[in-house]
Formats: C-alpha cells, structure tokens, sequence
C-alpha cells in the first residue's frame, strides 16, 4: 500500500483495532465436545472473486465460474462462494458485496449485504460492521500474525499453550494481552483439538468480536482453526439476517474444510 505506504501503516491500525477488541480479560466458559467433521457430497455455487488492498496494493479480483462446496443441494441455490486473490473463500447469501485486506501477517475477507468501500478498513473512524456480514481471517503464525494466533490460541486452544508461553516471551506485547481461558458468555463447541465452533451471544464480547463485528442485538457464530507447521489461525465470524440463519452451518463446515485443504498445501 510509495502511494502504497500510507494504506500499509492503516492496515497495521486496522490489525491493531481487531487485536484490541480481542485482549478483554475473562473467565472460564464451559466447552461442549462434539463429534467428528461431517464429510458432504461437494456440490457447485457460483463464484464471486473479490478485490483486494494491502501492503503492496489494490488487487483485482480474481475470475472463476463456480466452486465445488460441501452443502446440501436444497442450499446451493441459495449461496456463492466469495474468494479475494489472498486466504480462503467463504460460503455467503448469493448478491453479496465483497471486499479484502492483506499484508505479511495475514488476510481478511469481507462479505456483507451491503456495497463495502475499500476505504472504510484504511480509517481511523470506522469501527467495523454493525449489521449482518461475514469475516474470514488468516494469521500466519511465524510473522507478526502471531499475536493474533496466540491471543486466540489462548483463549480457547489449551494444547497449544507453549505456543503462547513462547509469544508471551518475546516481551513486545505485555502477558496481560493473552489472558487464559474462554470469554465467559461464549458457547463453545470443540470439533477436534484444534478445532472450536463458537457463538458469542447478542450484546457480548467474545470470539465473535474479535474481528470487525461489532456486537448487537444478534449473536455472532464462527469458528476457530489452528493448523500447519507455522500454526496458522483461521477464524471466521459471521452474523447472518434472519432469513438466512438457515445456511450458518453450512457456511461453517465450508470454512472448516477450506481450512483444512490450505493448511496441507
């Protein structure tokens, strides 16, 4: 982001604004175990490139015409999958707006009902969305992405807490931004070890707000993924309208799969 330099350093805001929603101290929430994955049949949605601007600038979107999803067919008809050139894509409401950012230590995707201005993330003024939208999230583990990956990791991913420990060690963020153990309002679902669904409910701070979701009247659902040898978290967070609340799981199992399939590559 020479013309470039200035959205950098916004960037960096933006990251900085994502991080801080994210270091509220809290207690421990009670996390229910589940049961594995569930492996669907892939079925074709249309595709939805996205632009992008970031450390080295605008990015167009890139082109494709569909992309084989995990849904149920009786869904298909219904959503498209949104992808920027930088991170994974995301299951979303078809006719949605979307929009990316990226730099050295990750990427975000944006979805929302409503038209994005690319302007808004590169703001000291904007706050995030308030209304329905969907972020999904990379933070690379062995660059500055890493505080992100260990403020999470030790909120909700107790078997990665050397990960943490080693972050906390480098003293160039305090401790008291990492605290131990889950928001206390989330409700926690764990797939697998490295794996947590979540639900932050209406007018919360948790999971759901560690992103550029504001908290409201609806709750925010997501999930949280560590994975690959830099440990990498991949976090979406979505709030859906009513009508559509139908297709969070299957918004979901996409991004955990999407997830899954990056992280062996």
């Amino acid at each position: 982001m020479i013309s470039y330099m200035k959205p950098t350093w916004l960037l960096i805001l933006s990251y900085a604004l994502w991080a801080g929603l994210c270091s509220v101290q809290s207690g421990f929430a009670q996390a229910k175990p589940s049961a594995s994955l569930v492996q669907r049949k892939g079925v074709q949605v249309p595709f939805v490139g996205c632009a992008s601007d970031g450390q080295v600038g605008p990015v167009k979107a890139p082109e494709e015409h569909s992309k084989t999803a995990t849904v149920d067919e009786r869904d298909s008809d219904r959503l498209a999958y949104y992808k920027a050139e930088e991170g994974i894509g995301v299951l979303a409401p078809r006719g949605w707006y979307c929009f990316s950012t990226y730099g050295s230590n990750g990427s975000s995707l944006f979805v929302s009902p409503d038209p994005i201005d690319g302007s808004w993330f590169f703001s000291d003024n904007w706050k995030g969305f308030t209304g329905p939208a969907i972020q999904v999230s990379v933070s690379v583990g062995d660059t500055s992405g890493r505080f992100e990956v260990a403020e999470i990791a030790a909120r909700v991913f107790p078997a990665y807490k050397k990960y943490v420990q080693r972050v906390i060690a480098e003293k160039i963020r305090p401790a008291s931004d990492f605290p131990f153990g889950p928001y206390p309002h989330d409700k926690l679902i764990y797939r697998r070890r490295n794996i947590v669904e979540f639900e932050t409910p209406a007018n919360t701070e948790g999971l759901g707000t560690c992103s550029l979701l504001q908290s409201n009247s609806t709750p925010i659902a997501g999930v949280a993924i560590l994975s690959g040898e830099e440990t990498d978290l991949f976090q979406l967070s979505l709030r859906l309208p009513e009508k559509d609340r139908d297709l969070l799981q299957a918004i979901i199992r996409q991004v955990e799969s999407d997830a899954t399939q990056a992280a062996a590559q």
